[in-house]
C-alpha cells in the first residue's frame, strides 16, 4: 500500500480530481483481487482475514484523507477536530472481513456548523461507491446511537462490534461511551433475543455433509454469539479476554484451533466459488480442500470434509456451553421433558451421571445443558473401567437408550465411551444417500429403532426378549462402525463388534447373531430394491445367509431403523412392501431345508470366490455375471478356479463351443447358446457308459454340458465324437433310440420342488441310451432341462433332473412319466 499512498500523494499535488484518485484505487483493488489466491495458496490462509481487514482499513483512511485534502486544501484543521469518525461493523468491525463479504462501515459525527459535517461524509460516500467497492454504510451522530439501537436487534449488534478505523480520536471516545450506554441498555431482552434468534437459525441449518458454515450449527455465527453475550457481560473486545473461570484456557485453545480452520475454510470457499459463498456444497469440496492443501484424491477429500465437521462440532460444543454458562439460557430448543443434574445428589463420577441417565431412560428425555457440561469437564480414566462397561451394557436393556447415546454424542464423548467410533466419528458419507455423518446417522437410527411407527415392523420388536431387543440396540448403533477403511465396511464392523460386545459381557451365542446382522446389515433392503422377489434364486440365497427367522425378524427390524436413520422420507410405503414381500418369501423358503443348504453353500462358495485372485483379476461385469448364475450346480461341485475358468471360456459364445477330453476318460464339455439335440449327442454315444453328467444355466443365455464317461476312446475316434457334437445342433436329424426299460416305482416326480423347478429322480438299471431316451422325451413335451446330475453306481443309473416349470407343466409331466414307463 506504500506505493499506491506514494501515487495519489503524487496526484494530489497535482490537483486531480477526487475521481481520478477513486479509478486508481479501484486499478489497486483489481490488481490485490487477482493475486488473492495465489496470496491465499502462499500463506497456506494463516491470519488472511486480518490481513484482508487491514488492507480495506487502509484504502479507507486514504479516502477519509483524500475528503479531508480536497475539502480544506492547505488549511487542514488538526484531525481530532474535525467531529467525523470511520467506524468498521460485523465481520469488518471483528477483523474477520472475508473476500466477498460486504464492507459495513459506520460513519459517525456530531453536527459542527463550521465543518459542514454532512457534506464532507456525502463526498467521501461517492469516493467510497466509485472505487467499486461493496460497501454497506450507516451515518449517525454520536448522541442518537442510543435511540437507533433501540429500533433492532439487529442494528444493537452491530453497532456493539464497532471498532476504531479513521477520524477524530476524541469523537471516538464519545462514541466508546455510547456504546457502553448501549451495552447496558437493555442487556437481559438482548441476551435472550439473541439466543432465541440464533436458535431458530441453528433449527433452519442443522449439521450436514454440506454445512452452512456461517449460519449453521458449530458455524460462525454460534461464535459470534459467544461474542456478543461476552460484550454484554464483560465489556471485552474479544472471547479470549473473557475471564479464565468462565472459559477456560484449554476449552478456549480447541475451540480457536477449529475456528482458525473454519476461517480459512470460508476464504477458501470463496475464491473457490469466486462469490460469496458460505455451503460447503460437495461440488466444490475438491478445489476448497486444495486451496488448503489436500491433494486431490477421494481420500484427500474425505479427511478436509472430516476436519470440516469435527471443526464445526467443536465449536458448536463450547459455544452452546459457554452460551449456557454465561447467560443460564440454553442455545438448543427442546420440546421433550429435560432432565436436570440432581441438586441432592454430588455427581461427581462419569459412572455416578451414566447411572442416573440410565436410572431416567424408562421414559423419554433430553439432558439439559448442565448434565452436558458436567460430562464434558469431568476428568476422563484413560481405560473404560469395569464398573463403567456394566453401566454401558444396560443401558441397551432401557426402551429409550437414545436419550443416553445422544447425551454422550452432545458431550463429544460418542468414541469414549464406543471406542468403535474413533475412525467414524464426523466422518461424512458421500454416497449421494446418506444425509448426516456415521456417528449420526448411527444415532438417529437408535431412535428410529425405540420408535418404530410401523405396526407390523414394531410386533416384530416388540415380540424379541429383553436381551435379544438389547442386542439389536448395541447392532443398530455399530452397524456402520467399520466404515473409513478399505476393507467391506460389514466385515469390519463385524470384528469391531466382537471385540466390543465381548468387553460388555454379552455371551457368545448372542454375539454370533450379532456378527450376522451387522455383516449382512444392508442385504434386505439391497435385495429388496434391487433384485426380482419371485426368483427363488435370490430368495434361498437370502434366507440361507440369515438361516432362521428370528434372525429375518431381527433383519427387516434394524433394515427399518437404518432406512430410516437416513431420514424418515426414506422409509417409503413402496419400500416397505418390497421388504415384506422379501420378509415372507424368505420364511417360506425356510421351510425347505434341501434347498436351503444348497444356498447355504453357493453363497460360501461366492465369499471364497470373491477372495480368489483369478476371479478378482476379471473384468468387473463377469464377476457380476459368475456370481448371478442361476444355477447352483457349478458353486457346488466346481473349485473356485473351475468356475473362473469355465466362465472365462464361456464368455463370448455366440452360437457353441465345445472341448474333449481323453486323457483317463472321454469327458465332454459344451457351451451353447443354440439349442441342442442332446438326445441325438446321446444315442449316437450310447455305445459309451455314462459315468456323470452335469447341465447347468450360466450367463447372458448360455447353458453348460459336461458329460463325462468311464472309458476313453481311441484317438481316432475323436474326429468322429466332434462330427456327432456339431450334428447335435443340426435340429432337421434325428436318432433311432432303442427304448429302455423303466418302471413306474423307479421315477420320483416333486412338482413341490421349489416355486420355479419341478425334480425327477430315476432310480433304474443302467441301460444303454437311457439318457438319450429320458432326454428326448422330456424335450418332446417342451420342458426344458435347468439343471441335471447323472450318475452310474453299481450297473444302476442314479439321475437327478430339475426341470423348469413352463406352461401346463403338470400335465406334460404326466406324460413324460407315462412315456417313459410304457412298456
Amino acid at each position: 500500500m506504500s506505493q499506491t499512498k506514494w501515487k495519489i500523494e503524487e496526484i494530489l499535488n497535482e490537483n486531480v480530481s477526487s475521481f481520478e484518485i477513486a479509478q486508481k484505487l479501484k486499478k489497486e483493488l483489481r490488481e490485490y483481487s487477482s493475486n488473492l489466491k495465489a496470496n491465499f495458496e502462499q500463506s497456506g490462509g494463516k491470519d488472511f482475514l486480518s490481513a484482508h481487514t487491514k488492507y480495506i482499513d487502509e484504502i479507507l483512511m486514504i479516502i477519509y484523507h483524500v475528503t479531508l485534502r480536497e475539502a480544506f486544501g492547505v488549511y487542514m484543521p488538526m484531525k481530532h477536530s474535525i467531529p467525523i469518525g470511520l467506524v468498521a461493523l460485523g465481520s469488518y468491525g471483528r477483523e474477520q472481513l472475508c473476500l466477498f463479504s460486504d464492507i459495513d462501515v459506520m460513519i459517525v459525527y456530531d453536527d459542527v456548523e463550521a465543518y459542514n459535517t454532512k457534506v464532507l461524509i456525502e463526498k467521501m460516500l461517492y469516493i467510497l461507491w466509485d472505487t467499486g467497492l461493496k460497501i454497506g454504510h450507516r451515518v449517525h451522530k454520536v448522541d442518537e446511537l442510543l435511540e437507533v439501537s433501540k429500533e433492532d436487534i439487529t442494528i444493537k449488534t452491530a453497532i456493539l462490534e464497532s471498532r476504531y478505523i479513521e477520524g477524530s480520536k476524541i469523537l471516538w471516545t464519545k462514541t466508546q461511551n455510547a456504546i457502553n450506554a448501549i451495552r447496558h441498555d437493555g442487556s437481559e431482552q438482548f441476551i435472550k433475543e439473541k439466543i432465541e434468534e440464533r436458535g431458530a437459525k441453528r433449527e433452519k441449518f442443522p449439521l450436514s455433509m454440506t454445512p452452512n458454515i456461517k449460519e449453521g450449527v458449530g458455524g460462525f455465527r454460534d461464535a459470534n454469539l459467544v461474542f456478543w453475550i461476552a460484550k454484554i457481560i464483560y465489556n471485552v473486545e474479544s472471547i479470549k479476554q473473557v475471564p479464565a473461570d468462565v472459559i477456560d484456557e484449554n476449552e478456549y485453545r480447541e475451540f480457536r484451533i477449529a475456528l482458525e480452520f473454519l476461517f480459512r475454510l470460508r476464504v477458501a470457499l470463496h475464491i473457490a466459488a469466486n462469490k460469496k459463498e458460505d455451503v460447503l456444497g460437495l461440488e466444490i469440496i475438491p478445489e476448497t480442500a486444495s486451496l488448503l492443501g489436500y491433494k486431490n484424491t477421494p481420500a484427500e477429500h474425505m479427511k478436509f470434509a472430516k476436519k470440516t465437521l469435527q471443526s464445526m462440532n467443536t465449536i458448536d460444543l463450547y459455544c452452546t456451553l459457554w452460551v449456557y454458562d454465561m447467560s443460564g439460557i440454553s442455545l438448543i430448543k427442546q420440546t421433550k421433558e429435560l432432565l436436570y443434574l440432581p441438586q441432592e445428589k454430588n455427581l461427581a463420577s462419569l459412572t455416578s451421571i451414566l447411572q442416573h441417565l440410565i436410572a431416567k431412560s424408562d421414559d423419554d428425555f433430553y439432558a439439559d445443558i448442565s448434565i452436558v457440561s458436567k460430562l464434558v469437564r469431568l476428568k476422563k480414566p484413560s481405560v473404560l473401567s469395569k464398573s463403567i462397561f456394566e453401566s454401558i451394557k444396560k443401558i441397551f436393556y432401557k426402551p429409550h437408550a437414545y436419550g443416553v447415546i445422544e447425551t454422550i454424542y452432545r458431550a463429544r464423548l460418542l468414541s469414549f465411551f464406543f471406542p468403535p467410533f474413533k475412525k467414524v466419528t464426523d466422518l461424512p458419507q458421500f454416497d449421494g444417500y446418506h444425509q448426516y455423518p456415521v456417528d449420526l446417522h448411527s444415532i438417529k437410527s437408535v431412535w428410529h429403532l425405540e420408535n418404530i411407527k410401523d405396526d407390523f415392523i414394531r410386533s416384530l420388536f416388540d415380540a424379541l426378549d429383553s436381551d435379544h431387543k438389547a442386542l439389536l440396540k448395541l447392532v443398530t448403533l455399530l452397524h456402520d462402525t467399520g466404515k473409513g477403511r478399505s476393507k467391506d465396511h460389514s466385515e469390519t464392523g463385524v470384528l469391531l463388534f466382537r471385540s466390543y460386545a465381548s468387553k460388555l459381557g454379552f455371551d457368545e451365542i448372542p454375539i454370533k447373531l450379532g456378527e450376522k446382522l451387522i455383516l449382512h446389515h444392508i442385504l434386505m433392503s439391497k435385495v429388496a430394491q434391487r433384485e426380482d422377489l419371485h426368483n427363488e434364486r435370490i430368495i434361498l440365497d437370502f434366507a440361507s445367509k440369515m438361516e432362521d427367522k428370528r434372525s429375518i425378524d431381527m433383519l427387516y427390524v434394524l433394515t427399518y431403523a437404518d432406512i430410516s436413520g437416513v431420514g424418515e422420507e426414506r422409509f417409503t410405503p413402496f419400500v416397505n412392501q418390497l421388504l415384506n414381500t422379501l420378509y415372507y418369501n424368505a420364511l417360506e423358503a425356510l421351510e425347505n431345508r434341501d434347498l436351503l443348504d444348497e444356498a447355504s453353500k453357493r453363497s460360501r462358495k461366492i465369499r471364497a470366490l470373491k477372495k480368489n485372485r483369478s476371479f478378482l483379476a476379471l473384468d468387473g461385469a463377469l464377476q457380476k455375471k459368475i456370481v448371478q448364475i442361476p444355477a447352483n450346480l457349478p458353486f457346488l461341485r466346481y473349485s473356485s478356479d473351475t468356475i473362473v475358468s469355465l466362465a472365462v471360456k464361456s464368455f463370448g459364445t455366440k452360437d457353441f463351443r465345445y472341448w474333449i477330453s481323453n486323457k483317463d476318460y472321454l469327458s465332454i464339455e459344451i457351451v451353447r447358446k443354440t439349442p441342442i439335440n442332446l438326445s441325438y449327442l446321446l444315442a449316437h454315444l450310447s455305445y459309451l457308459d455314462v459315468g456323470n453328467m452335469e447341465i447347468a444355466k450360466l450367463f447372458d443365455g448360455l447353458k453348460y454340458f459336461k458329460i463325462d464317461y468311464i472309458s476313453k476312446i481311441d484317438a481316432g475316434d475323436i474326429n468322429r465324437v466332434e462330427k456327432i457334437i456339431e450334428n447335435s445342433f443340426d435340429a432337421t436329424l434325428k436318432a433311432e433310440i432303442k427304448k429302455p426299460v423303466i418302471y413306474t416305482k423307479e421315477i420320483a416326480i416333486n412338482f413341490d420342488y421349489s416355486q420355479s423347478y419341478l425334480s425327477m429322480h430315476i432310480n433304474t438299471k443302467n441301460q444303454m441310451g437311457l439318457i438319450a431316451y429320458v432326454a428326448g422325451i422330456i424335450d418332446e413335451y417342451g420342458m426344458d432341462i435347468s439343471s441335471a446330475k447323472i450318475q452310474t453306481n453299481k450297473n444302476r443309473a442314479i439321475d437327478l433332473f430339475l426341470i423348469e416349470k413352463n406352461g401346463n407343466f403338470r400335465h406334460n409331466m404326466k406324460l413324460v412319466l407315462k412315456k417313459l414307463t410304457e412298456n
